[in-house]
C-alpha cells in the first residue's frame, strides 16, 4: 500500500513539474522602449495627459521568433515598466507627484497598465506598478498607443526627456 501511495505521489509531483516546464517553454517576453517628452509649460497640480505615443508592433515577428502565432497567444500582461530621465541628466523625478500609463488601440478601450501613486524623491529612475491587465488584443495588433496621465508636484523649468522601458510577458501555444 505504501509503495502504491509513494508511486502515486511521485507521478503526481513529476506531472506537476513537467507542466511548469512546459509553461516556461511557452512563455517569452516582448521588449519596447519609447521616449516621453514633458514640456516645461506642463501645468502643476492637475492631472493632465502627456502626448500619446503611437507604437507600431513587431509582434508577428516576435511570435514567429518564438515559434507561435498571434492566434495561439493565450495571455499577455505588462511584466515591467521603468521610466528613466535621459535629458537633462541632472534632473530627477522630484517634479512628479503621481503617474499612470494607459494603452489603447483602434476599436479598443483605454486600459490602465501601470501606475505609481507616490513617486519617490531624488531619483532619476522609477519602476511603476503593473495592473496585470490582459493585453492580448493590443499586442496582437499592428499598433497601439501609450498614453500618460501625470500630476506634477512642482513646475518643470525645462523640457524633460524620459525613456520608458516596457516588458510584456507572453504565454502562447506552440506551432
Amino acid at each position: 500500500m505504501r509503495k502504491a501511495l509513494f508511486a502515486f505521489v511521485a507521478i503526481f509531483a513529476f506531472a506537476g513539474l513537467a507542466c511548469d516546464k512546459i509553461d516556461d517553454l511557452l512563455t517569452f517576453y516582448i521588449e519596447e522602449n519609447e521616449t516621453i517628452e514633458i514640456k516645461s509649460y506642463f501645468p502643476v497640480g492637475t492631472v493632465a495627459p502627456i502626448s500619446p505615443i503611437p507604437i507600431t508592433t513587431n509582434s508577428n515577428e516576435d511570435f514567429k521568433n518564438n515559434k507561435t502565432r498571434a492566434e495561439l497567444v493565450k495571455d499577455v500582461t505588462l511584466n515591467k515598466l521603468e521610466l528613466e530621465i535621459t535629458d537633462p541628466q541632472t534632473e530627477n523625478f522630484n517634479f512628479l507627484k503621481k503617474i499612470e500609463i494607459y494603452i489603447s488601440a483602434e476599436g479598443q478601450d483605454d486600459v490602465k497598465i501601470a501606475y505609481l501613486e507616490q513617486v519617490p524623491q531624488n531619483v532619476s529612475k522609477i519602476e511603476l506598478v503593473s495592473t496585470n491587465a490582459k493585453l492580448d488584443k493590443y499586442i496582437k495588433g499592428d499598433s497601439y498607443t501609450i498614453g500618460t496621465r501625470a500630476t506634477l508636484a512642482k513646475a518643470v523649468t525645462k523640457d524633460v526627456t524620459i525613456e520608458a522601458s516596457m516588458r510584456f510577458k507572453v504565454t502562447a501555444d506552440p506551432l
